[in-house]
């Protein structure tokens, strides 16, 4: 079973199951030196909205706009100098299941949502405001 995009939270562990379609491939993000290889971000959606992906050194180049992912224990975090990531994290797997062949919305996209601590429980998130329906990385499709 897995999770449409409209309905991940931020959240501080590995817990989402979800499926996606990549849209677009955004340039390489340079990785501290702590950390080996390189990173880039991808704008991906499902029928339900979209969200900005992070992949991580050999995943970069195996994921093209098109190709549908499912995302196995990933986790949906801020990322610094990149935001609001869905990313597969050392415990979660983004593996390739398909091409072309899925529904998809542009917006809304989550990572462009503001997510404040709830004050009655700060392992939880709620939603502050939208920063802007459709990602500000990546322009819309024609």
């Amino acid at each position: 079973m897995h999770a449409f995009l409209k309905d991940i939270v931020p959240a501080a562990q590995n817990n989402i199951n979800t499926r996606f379609i990549i849209l677009d491939k955004a340039r390489s993000i340079s990785s501290p030196p702590a950390t080996s290889g390189k990173s880039c971000i991808a704008l991906a959606a499902d029928e339900t909205a979209a969200v900005h992906i992070q992949l991580w050194g050999d995943e970069c180049d195996a994921f093209e706009a098109g190709d549908i992912v499912k995302l196995t224990n990933g986790i949906f975090s801020y990322v610094r100098n990149g935001g609001l990531l869905l990313r597969a994290g050392k415990r979660g797997k983004m593996e390739k299941v398909g091409e072309f062949a899925v529904a998809f919305v542009e917006t809304p996209n989550v990572s462009e949502i503001q997510w404040s601590p709830d004050p009655e429980n700060p392992k939880r998130y709620i939603q502050n405001g939208v920063v802007s329906a459709y990602s500000r990385i990546f322009p819309p499709l024609p």
